[in-house]
């Protein structure tokens, strides 16, 4: 077993990989009363089309979530009950580029560590039940297209994505739920549920070596001989955007409007240093201490709905900001002025922003599900999470002026706006 020393902020990780490829990272931490787990395999909503020996293979739209929900069927029943019994609050969430399967207890953690490593590795699908979980995904979706930020962010996503299945809903469409079969099911999971290509991760008042015996004797149980190679296609995607505008009516009282720009994506510590430089710079812009924002408010082009992201993985990354107002055409000109010419950041504002942005990241060190999301997260990406604070000090006034002028030219941009029915 490995020890991972982490000297920004103090925290000592303990790792190993497994026989069968399994990555097994354990963060003790003296004192918590409580102990949370995430296993995470590399695979969402974006992996849509894989190759299967020589051939290509496509499966329909949604399916990476469909599964996440089937997996908490068993033979034996919902596991859900059986993380209640053992005293447990357990969840799972897919999103574009990962599913993950996780726990929280302060007690019985190593029948809750196996019991969610069992069901995760014990896939059980019937035709029956899964034209029965058609009906139950079909209406999530449905509620989905009555949710006005739901679909103002799809909205902007699809606008920026041309071919790229980011553009997808995570949950697909009704019509291509209806199209998923149990062995559609099986081949994603053998895909992509080896060991080889999931992270299983621990945090709180854990003995970090007799853990990782428990789940080495239970890995030890189970034939994982193969370690398949996983070729993904994503199509090739343009650098501009898929349209500049869209528009969509719903039942709401005050209009809303995204704005986003489309960016270049990279892969390992370029992705995360491009990630954290786009975020210092959106603060500097946008968060309710910048003197842009102060001007705007006092315009009154700008109110506390206002809000702003950086999301990025591996193949895709953008920024997106945006609010409510009565007016968005009065608010797309004002931002639109804003980004056609640079602001002029001081060294003073620069140093400010990373002090904030590290002392945010240093205190969510304190909630073990922020840890375990975030650690996994950049473990899949073969990235250090906890190099962050040191990579943030680092970011030079020169890098974030760069980031302004590569990420807000006006091709890259896209706007959607969600307005009430006329």
């Amino acid at each position: 077993m490995e020890q991972l020393t982490y000297h920004d902020t103090d925290e000592t990780v303990f790792f190993e990989q497994l026989d069968n490829g399994l990555s097994v990272y354990l963060l003790q931490k003296k004192g918590y009363e409580k102990t949370y787990a995430t296993f995470t395999t590399r695979y969402g909503s974006i992996d849509n089309r894989f190759k299967k020996g020589e051939d290509w293979v496509s499966v329909p739209d949604g399916i990476a979530h469909f599964l996440e929900h089937k997996m908490f069927e068993s033979e034996q029943g919902d596991v859900f009950q059986e993380f209640g019994r053992l005293g447990a609050s357990a969840n799972a969430f897919t999103s574009f580029s990962r599913t993950a399967y996780l726990f929280s207890a302060t007690s019985l953690i190593e029948q809750n560590l196996e019991t969610l490593i069992d069901f995760v590795q014990d896939p059980y699908f019937t035709p029956e039940s899964v034209e029965k979980e058609k009906g139950i995904i079909t209406q999530e979706i449905q509620m989905y297209q009555d949710n006005p930020g739901w679909r103002l962010f799809f909205g902007l996503i699809e606008s920026m994505y041309a071919n790229h299945p980011v553009r997808i809903d995570i949950a697909g469409t009704p019509e291509s739920i209806d199209k998923i079969t149990a062995d559609d099911l099986y081949t994603c999971y053998r895909t992509f549920y080896h060991p080889s290509n999931m992270v299983l991760f621990v945090v709180g008042n854990i003995n970090p070596a007799e853990t990782l015996e428990l789940i080495k004797q239970n890995q030890a149980k189970k034939d994982y001989t193969d370690r398949p190679a996983i070729e993904r296609d994503y199509g090739v995607e343009p650098k501009e955007v898929a349209r500049p505008r869209f528009e969509l009516e719903l039942d709401v009282k005050t209009p809303k409007v995204l704005i986003g720009y489309k960016d270049e994506s990279l892969r390992g510590e370029e992705q995360v240093r491009r990630e954290m430089t786009s975020e210092l710079l959106l603060h500097l812009l946008f968060d309710q201490t910048s003197s842009t924002y102060l001007d705007l408010y006092e315009e009154g082009l700008i109110d506390d709905t206002f809000s702003f992201d950086y999301s990025s993985e591996e193949e895709f990354a953008f920024a997106t900001f945006g609010m409510e107002t009565e007016d968005p055409e009065r608010f797309i000109a004002a931002y639109e002025e804003l980004l056609t010419k640079r602001p002029s950041f001081s060294e003073t504002e620069v140093v400010r922003k990373r002090n904030m942005m590290q002392g945010k990241f240093l205190r969510a060190l304190n909630s073990p599900e922020f840890i375990a999301n975030q650690f996994s997260r950049h473990a899949l990406a073969d990235t250090n999470m906890f190099a962050l604070p040191t990579l943030i000090a680092s970011i030079t006034k020169e890098e974030i002026e760069a980031r302004f002028d590569e990420l807000f030219a006006l091709e890259n941009r896209a706007i959607s706006i969600v307005k009430p029915y006329v």
